[in-house]
């Protein structure tokens, strides 16, 4: 990605979406918004393995993670009120397009079989949701203990409104996604 800054990234945005998306106002641009990552460890008792999953998501990163908390206790799951069951981490700024820069340009292209993101995965609100099976697919990680692999889910929020203007939000910034018709979900 060539744009230094969030403020360019969305400026520019206007200029190459404005015909495709019949936009009369620069404000009815497309903009990104922040991007959160998010991990659940659920039921993981083990302290090491957690504080690994905190250490590397702070180096995929840049940020160190918040920890989430049960809001209830439910016993089929064996869990109590205010047990930690995952971490989550709210990028903005400089962190935010640095962090998708490497997603875009080195950790995706490292991603075994890799033929695009779903077109499919953009919500009611037009945010695009997107899950790594291997945290190892980031080149801050280190390669030799890959025992402990571990996946997260990551959710770039726009100002979008509907899926149209995300799609050709998300394609103007450099998101590889599949091609129209290309092995969509009926």
């Amino acid at each position: 990605m060539s744009y230094k800054t969030v403020a360019e990234l969305n400026k520019n945005s206007y200029a190459a979406l404005k015909d495709s998306l019949k936009l009369t106002n620069p404000m009815q641009a497309p903009k990104l918004t922040k991007i959160v990552v998010s991990c659940g460890f659920g039921s993981v008792k083990d302290k090491n393995k957690i504080a690994l999953i905190a250490d590397r998501l702070a180096r995929i990163t840049g940020q160190k993670p918040a920890v989430r908390v049960t809001k209830k206790a439910i016993a089929t799951f064996k869990t109590r009120q205010g047990d930690p069951i995952g971490y989550q981490i709210t990028l903005r700024g400089k962190r935010m397009t640095e962090f998708l820069d490497r997603l875009i340009n080195i950790a995706l292209p490292r991603t075994k079989d890799f033929r695009g993101l779903s077109r499919d995965s953009v919500d009611a609100m037009g945010n695009y949701t997107m899950g790594v099976k291997e945290h190892t697919i980031f080149a801050e990680t280190a390669d030799e203990d890959l025992k402990d692999v571990f996946g997260f889910a990551i959710t770039i929020v726009t100002t979008s409104n509907n899926k149209k203007a995300t799609l050709a939000f998300l394609e103007h910034i450099g998101m590889p996604l599949k091609k129209e018709g290309e092995g969509e979900r009926k």
